[in-house]
């Protein structure tokens, strides 16, 4: 049963409400990376061994995102999504108050369970809120969040560490939570649980046990810290349980991660083109701050201003996403504006210490423009064709797919970078080693483009107002 209740005052509205919470999280999970070596002074640790910080983040996201859509179902998708901000806060603060390692890092496990269900349950509350003609202006207000979040969290980060303590990182959730949930309680209208279904625990573990393999694996093999074998064999663990989930999804009913979903065409080459496309956009929050900083000698704040211009192409695209969909459709938008996209990844390679600036702020707005426009049209004809009873399985799969290609665009891209450096004899990065991870992540992102041309032409038409 669809969630009941009144029709909300404005789809863009709605967007935005639920956009203010996942800007929080998306912000949260790279501003923390510029505070680590305070929070190491602090805590009289170190770097490396703070890092647990943001692993255990990522894992808790990896282990409960798959029953999103079975928690939102079975208590109703506002009343969860509430929750979900709820818990987020109450890590924050737990985390901003540790004054020792293992608390610090169950703040951000209590943080990593908010947030996953805070993504795919919010996105469920905006598909079942707004009208189909409507969705694709919703979705393109709520795609700013996953693009300026991660590139505000940086030079935000510094500034907070610079100016106060690095706890402000963490208390700064409460006010914007607080907002959040305000709204949201305010603005969405109140919905009843779906038909009741039993939870798959089983599934639930071994999707847990093996995204989270997968992730902390990968994470290792590319940056060796305690040894590649070590790295290895957690990725063997995490292939392993994901081999096993495969085999028990495909006998039970209503697995935690339906794979069934993946025969509706839209949903299907959604996912696997959006995980190869987001793979190449998930490295540039690591790679672009490195290189202007490491790279080219910039200050945070240099950098941050530089990076900035991103963020401003993506919000200059939000008005241009319905008419341009509208204009030309889902399949040739996403064909063509996936091959520019490329085209504005790659050109970061040719950046240099003495190129100017202007030229530097053009290749990111326009890259911004464009990436900001291929995941306002992924997010939504995703969901096209997806029926109203299975619209939670979907957003669940959908989301745990996201995670995984962003993480797994940072460990690629880190991979990379490694390999280059230890084949030029490199003692730290420079420009050839940042552009080899440019055009490695590009071409990862350019796969998409002939998954894209799978789609039928008329793929999303009435969704783009189209015949």
């Amino acid at each position: 049963m669809a969630e009941a209740g009144a029709e909300p005052r404005s789809p863009r509205l709605t967007a935005l409400v639920v956009a203010s919470a996942l800007f929080m999280q998306n912000v949260d999970q790279t501003v923390i990376a510029t505070a680590l070596p305070a929070m190491a002074a602090s805590f009289g640790s170190d770097v490396l061994r703070l890092s647990l910080a943001l692993t255990a983040y990522m894992l808790s996201l990896a282990v409960f995102i798959p029953a999103s859509g079975w928690v939102a179902d079975r208590f109703g998708a506002r009343e969860v999504f509430r929750s979900a901000i709820i818990v987020f806060c109450l890590g924050s603060a737990l985390s901003g108050l540790s004054t020792s390692l293992p608390l610090l890092v169950a703040g951000r496990v209590i943080q990593g369970v908010g947030g996953a269900l805070m993504v795919p349950v919010g996105r469920l509350v905006l598909l079942r809120t707004v009208p189909k003609q409507k969705l694709v202006d919703a979705m393109a207000w709520l795609t700013v969040p996953a693009l300026i979040g991660p590139i505000v969290g940086p030079p935000l980060g510094g500034l907070i560490v610079t100016h106060a303590s690095w706890r402000w990182v963490f208390f700064l959730n409460l006010p914007m939570g607080a907002l959040g949930l305000g709204l949201v309680s305010r603005l969405i209208p109140p919905g009843r649980p779906s038909v009741r279904r039993s939870l798959d625990g089983l599934g639930l573990a071994l999707s847990g046990l093996g995204l989270a393999g997968l992730i902390f694996g990968s994470e290792l093999v590319s940056r060796p810290v305690f040894g590649r074998g070590v790295g290895l064999a957690i990725l063997g663990v995490g292939l392993a349980s994901c081999a096993l989930y495969v085999r028990h999804a495909l006998k039970v009913p209503r697995p935690i991660i339906d794979l069934r979903l993946l025969s509706v065409p839209s949903f299907g080459l959604s996912v696997h083109a959006g995980s190869l496309f987001r793979i190449g956009v998930g490295a540039v929050p690591f790679l672009l701050p490195t290189m202007l900083q490491v790279g080219f000698g910039m200050s945070a704040a240099e950098a941050g201003l530089v990076t900035f211009s991103a963020s401003v192409g993506a919000l200059v695209m939000k008005p241009a996403a319905g008419p341009l969909i509208r204009r030309f459709g889902f399949r040739a938008l996403l064909i063509w504006n996936g091959v520019v996209s490329v085209a504005t990844l790659a050109a970061c390679a040719l950046f240099r210490h003495d190129t100017p600036w202007w030229a530097m702020h053009a290749v990111l707005v326009a890259g911004g423009f464009f990436r900001s426009l291929q995941f306002t049209a992924f997010n939504t004809i995703a969901f096209a064709d997806i029926r109203e009873h299975r619209m939670a399985d979907a957003t669940g799969f959908y989301s745990t797919m996201q995670q995984v290609s962003l993480t797994l665009g940072v460990v690629t891209a880190a991979a990379v970078l490694e390999v280059s450096m230890g084949a030029a004899g490199h003692a730290a990065p420079d420009a050839s080693d940042f552009a080899a991870g440019f055009l490695a992540v590009s071409a990862v992102m350019a796969l998409s483009v002939p998954v894209l041309a799978r789609l039928p032409r008329d793929a999303g038409a009435v969704l783009a107002g189209r015949r």
